[in-house]
């Protein structure tokens, strides 16, 4: 029995059809599905009812899913035991932040890739929040202030920022100096999120309100260019266009406090392996470069 198709399976079964596992795994539609017929046809039954929406487990399907997956975690384990000292093997599946992504994390991936020449490292790139078991990822790399969640986090290095607006938007609108005069303010969000600030030694949480929201740093960057609000960016976003003077910092008595970088995972007793080495690598170099994602500076 192919551990591939194995492998395969569980993929489906997880994502519940044949074009998700396909895209998870890296492969084409027809190689999944050649997959999933050779394991049938071995065990001699069908494990997945083919519907327009996708694929559902059948009785036999869904008994067997559990026992597969658990081969897959065994032959991974053994693989890495037989390798040289340190060698990872598989895939590792990444969720990685598009705002600084591709510039500084991407880094940490290659090399780690280049170090372990066996593992599969397929990384995705989006600010979006990607559901780590839903979606199918070993791991995700987020920046900011983490949410409750029942996901295991590992805090890996420091974030800094500043509220900051156009020169432009402060002639207009005016600066706000204390927290009550900022729910005044247009501001540029992500979301419905709350912001924090240092008052003094406590930290207070204020919930502004803004017609513009995005979910990438630079797009709320662009639109704090054009005079539409005041934004809280990461000073790697910022510092440019602070030096220039086409943004100015903005209600400095209150700095927010600094944010983080996370390696998040799913729940579970041991992190894989690999999960391990990629947060040790990160922690490597935000100790090596006290501003290794261009945000502390």
């Amino acid at each position: 029995m192919d551990i591939e198709d194995l492998r395969t399976f569980v993929e489906v079964a997880d994502a519940g059809g044949v074009s998700p596992a396909a895209r998870r795994l890296g492969v084409s539609k027809s190689m999944v599905s050649r997959r999933l017929v050779r394991l049938e046809a071995e065990l001699g039954v069908q494990l997945l009812a083919r519907t327009t929406r996708g694929a559902a487990l059948t009785e036999a399907g869904i008994t067997f899913r559990d026992h597969a997956a658990r081969v897959c975690a065994e032959i991974d384990m053994a693989r890495e035991t037989i390798l040289p000292a340190g060698d990872l093997c598989g895939r590792l599946r990444v969720a990685v932040p598009l705002s600084f992504g591709p510039t500084h994390f991407a880094p940490v991936l290659a090399q780690m890739a280049q170090r372990h020449p066996q593992l599969h490292i397929h990384a995705a790139y989006s600010d979006r929040f990607v559901d780590l078991i839903a979606e199918g990822f070993d791991c995700a790399i987020r920046v900011g202030y983490l949410q409750d969640s029942n996901l295991v986090a590992r805090r890996v290095g420091p974030i800094y920022g500043k509220l900051v607006a156009s020169p432009d938007y402060v002639k207009t609108h005016g600066s706000p100096e204390t927290l009550e005069d900022l729910v005044a303010h247009q501001a540029l969000m992500q979301g419905t999120e709350g912001w924090q600030f240092m008052d003094g030694d406590k930290i207070v949480a204020v919930y502004p309100r803004g017609r513009f929201k995005a979910d990438n740093a630079l797009a709320l960057a662009a639109a704090a260019l054009t005079g539409l609000g005041i934004a809280w960016l990461p000073d790697g976003v910022t510092h440019e266009y602070i030096a220039s003077g086409a943004l100015v910092p903005v209600m400095t008595r209150h700095p927010p406090p600094p944010a983080g970088v996370y390696v998040i995972r799913p729940p579970g007793q041991h992190p894989a392996r690999k999960v391990r080495v990629l947060t040790e690598m990160l922690i490597e170099c935000f100790e090596q470069t006290p501003d290794p994602a261009g945000v502390g500076v």
